[in-house]
């Protein structure tokens, strides 16, 4: 299937290009033309920002369960396979939207309206998306975003020397899952010393890291000396992180939910960091992607 041309919007320092398949980031460029997202190079990944919905991660044995019957569901949901309708398109703005149909229900079956939102602000890319519950029963849903960021960025700094600085100390543990993506029962200690750790291929021999407890709302992603960018979560949970070792991205990933615990069996409503939607309701997931406008001293 031919997929449908990117929109692209812009505004001040940034551009953004987005496919209505997936609803999917396809470019972030700077006012030089500078890429600032993965090309999505098949020699490693060809993804490049998903939305994962309505699950993060992989489920147990590929099914969910709604009311004692399972359900097929894909790693990650079958969101970043759909295809999105435009309902606004302006030049900084452009909304997605994503309904209930007879193809996801035989998967998730409730009634759904997800809207994508994306925004160029001066310096800034706004992602919102908004999941309303259109249906008569609580909707239980996880939601993340799944952007990867060149690495190293394009201002000069080398690859090694690139940091992930938190907005404060994260002295927790972590979580990572196991070799069919499900959660590990046992916490990792943490790579992160006070509120920063180098980035290194290393760290994700054994796939992501899984700040499940994490009480940061933002961070930094650059070398010492160059710009950077800065990553907003205000209303995100959780936060993975991941790479493919040797590959040119990082993604950094706020989720509302992560992959099924090993072994788990029950409801999907239930599951560690489902939330559940009155009938009526919205539920907002919000990320930002900001440019530093001037690089930080050393």
């Amino acid at each position: 299937m031919s997929q449908p041309a990117p929109i692209r919007i812009a505004s001040g320092p940034i551009s953004a290009e987005i496919s209505p398949y997936g609803a999917e980031l396809q470019r972030l460029q700077d006012a030089e033309g500078r890429d600032l997202l993965w090309d999505g190079d098949p020699a490693f990944w060809t993804g490049r920002a998903p939305i994962l919905f309505p699950v993060v991660g992989v489920v147990n044995a590929g099914v969910i369960h709604v009311d004692g019957q399972a359900y097929p569901m894909p790693k990650h949901g079958f969101a970043r396979h759909s295809l999105f309708e435009v309902v606004v398109q302006q030049s900084d703005r452009v909304v997605f939207r994503l309904e209930a149909s007879e193809e996801t229900r035989a998967a998730y079956p409730f009634e759904f309206q997800l809207d994508i939102d994306f925004t160029c602000a001066r310096n800034r890319l706004q992602m919102l998306a908004e999941l309303k519950n259109v249906g008569d029963v609580p909707l239980p849903a996880s939601f993340g975003f799944h952007p990867a960021l060149r690495w190293p960025l394009p201002y000069g700094g080398a690859r090694e020397d690139h940091i992930v600085r938190f907005a404060q100390n994260e002295p927790r543990p972590i979580r990572r899952i196991d070799g069919d993506g499900l959660l590990r029962p046992e916490p990792e200690p943490t790579p992160v010393e006070g509120a920063s750790f180098a980035v290194r291929d290393a760290l994700f021999e054994d796939d992501a890291l899984i700040f499940d407890a994490i009480t940061s709302r933002s961070l930094r992603f650059g070398a010492p000396g160059t710009q950077a960018l800065y990553i907003d979560f205000p209303i995100m949970p959780l936060l993975g992180i991941w790479t493919k070792p040797g590959a040119g991205y990082l993604c950094i990933e706020p989720w509302q939910g992560v992959a099924d615990p090993e072994g788990y069996a029950g409801e999907f409503r239930d599951k560690p960091g489902v939330v559940e939607i009155a009938p009526g309701a919205t539920k907002p997931f919000v990320m930002h992607i900001t440019l530093e406008e001037a690089p930080l001293p050393e």
